[in-house]
Formats: structure tokens, C-alpha cells, sequence
């Protein structure tokens, strides 16, 4: 897409918006107020706030190659943090989605320069669960798997970082793992079990 064209469909866009509400961007800049921390995939083809049909403002979003929750990850930390401490969210998601490069590039024998200390965490998911990965027969089932047990593991990982710890037993904030279908637009509910996961979790990784 030309340059030009973008700055054309944000000026539409703007157009629109002040069409249904002439305040709309006088409100949007008082501030915002979103109770989901949404932790998504950087890929192209997946736009949180489309693919949830919610408006700017609603959700506070952080992207990354294959959702990735990592403790060494300065970013994802710090917006974790934020938007527990200051944003005060009720709900944190991690969402994957099928057909995901980056799921599909670690499981290659491939050199990817500065990728691959990234792409080893989800390499660690796969060694964790290869038994049961190893038993689907289908390639592209098991990449999809994979794709749903990696979002397990960040979630894992969300729950290990002392403030989800405290804003969980302290406010009641709720872990979510979701995976969006690109095939036929779905957004999948992974129905993880959390209380028991959380209670494992503690056993090793309990902070005050």
C-alpha cells in the first residue's frame, strides 16, 4: 500500500468518526479506562481491536512475534505491569492464533540470526509437551496444537510474575487463553483451567 493512500484513509477516517459523534476525539484524548490487557501476535492478519469489534480505548494491547510472555523481556513486563498497576485491567488475555509464522519457524532447523533466542521459548513448549505433539501424525495439526500450547505456557508464564500474583489474590484479576481461527474469522475460547494451573504455579513460583 502507497504511503499517500494511508494518509487519504485516515483522513476518511477521521471523517467518519466525527459523522457519528462530533466529540469523539475530544473524548478519546480525556484519557482511557480499558479492563483487558490484550497480549496478541505481531502478525499482520491479526487486529485485536477488529477482531474483537471493540473501539480504541477498550482494550490496552501488546504485540509480539507468537505472543510471547517472557520474563527476560523488558516490554512485556513492563506493559504487564502497567496495566495492572496504573490501568487497573480486570482481565488479561493471551491469544494466539492457527497458521502462526512464528510457531512454525521455531520447529525449523533453521538459522534466524537474532530470532532464535526468541523462537528457543517456544521450542521449550513443544520439549514440554512433545509426547502428546509427537503422537499427531498431521503437520498442520500439530503446528496448531502447538499454536494452543504455547498460549498455554505464556499464560503459565503471566501468572508466575509476582503482579499478576498480587492482582489476582488481591483484585480478583482473571488469566484468559484465547486462539483466533484465521480460516474462518473465530476467536476460540481455550477454556484453560486456571485454579489448578494457579495452584501448581504456586507450589514453585509463590511471591509476596
Amino acid at each position: 500500500m502507497e504511503i499517500e493512500k494511508i494518509f487519504e484513509n485516515n483522513k476518511a477516517w477521521v471523517q467518519s468518526k466525527l459523522k457519528l459523534d462530533a466529540n469523539y476525539f475530544q473524548n478519546l484524548s480525556k484519557g482511557q479506562n480499558p479492563n483487558i490487557l490484550y497480549i496478541g501476535c505481531s502478525d499482520s492478519r491479526v487486529s485485536a481491536e477488529e477482531l474483537m469489534g471493540v473501539a480504541p480505548g477498550d482494550v490496552f494491547v501488546h504485540r509480539n512475534i507468537a505472543n510471547m510472555v517472557s520474563n527476560t523481556d523488558l516490554s512485556a513486563m513492563s506493559v504487564i505491569e502497567y496495566a495492572i498497576k496504573f490501568l487497573n485491567v480486570e482481565r488479561i488475555v493471551i491469544c494466539g492464533h492457527y497458521f502462526c509464522g512464528g510457531v512454525k519457524a521455531a520447529m525449523q532447523s533453521k538459522d534466524l540470526g537474532i530470532l532464535n533466542p526468541w523462537l528457543r521459548n517456544i521450542r521449550d513448549v513443544y520439549r514440554i509437551h512433545k509426547d502428546e505433539l509427537n503422537l499427531i501424525k498431521d503437520e498442520e495439526k500439530r503446528y496448531n496444537r502447538l499454536v494452543e500450547l504455547n498460549v498455554q505456557e505464556q499464560c503459565v508464564n503471566t501468572i508466575k510474575t509476582a503482579a499478576v500474583q498480587k492482582a489476582i489474590r488481591e483484585k480478583g484479576v482473571t488469566i484468559h487463553g484465547w486462539v483466533f481461527d484465521i480460516h474462518t474469522g473465530e476467536l476460540i475460547d481455550l477454556k484453560i483451567d486456571f485454579p489448578t494451573i494457579l495452584n501448581e504455579v504456586m507450589e514453585i513460583y509463590h511471591l509476596d
